[in-house]
């Protein structure tokens, strides 16, 4: 019984200064990918009327929900946010919700009216850093 006895080649080296050659210069590549996710999430204020008269800068606010590997919640201000508001308005918000981050979104705010028949687009926005 024999035992095999295996040889790995090695590149031969050579000590002439003919014969060095540096090693080839090394090639690396990277990508950067910028991704656009949708999303959607519905918050239905239900009583809508019983809310009016809660207070100028007081506010309901959904639940947080995740798009796109982020946390948000939507404000919803019946009598507004700011006291120029007179409460004649309502106001409402998108928020970031997630800590430590800059987001730059797209992001449309729409009321529908209690009958279903009317959207009322609130605001739209791109290009805006939330965080």
């Amino acid at each position: 019984m024999g035992k095999g006895l295996r040889e790995a080649s090695r590149p031969s080296s050579s000590s002439s200064p003919a014969a060095s050659t540096s090693p080839p210069p090394t090639t690396t590549a990277s990508t950067s990918i910028t991704e656009t996710v949708n999303g959607t999430h519905q918050f239905k204020v239900t009583g809508y009327s019983l809310s009016k008269g809660i207070g100028i800068g007081k506010y309901m606010a959904s639940d947080i929900f995740n798009v796109g590997g982020y946390s948000w919640a939507i404000y919803f201000y019946p009598d507004g946010k700011s006291v120029e508001d007179n409460a004649t308005y309502v106001s409402l918000f998108i928020a970031l919700a997630s800590e430590g981050t800059d987001v730059r979104a797209l992001f449309e705010l729409t009321l529908l009216d209690q009958s279903g028949n009317e959207r009322h687009k609130v605001h739209s926005h791109f290009g805006r850093v939330l965080g």
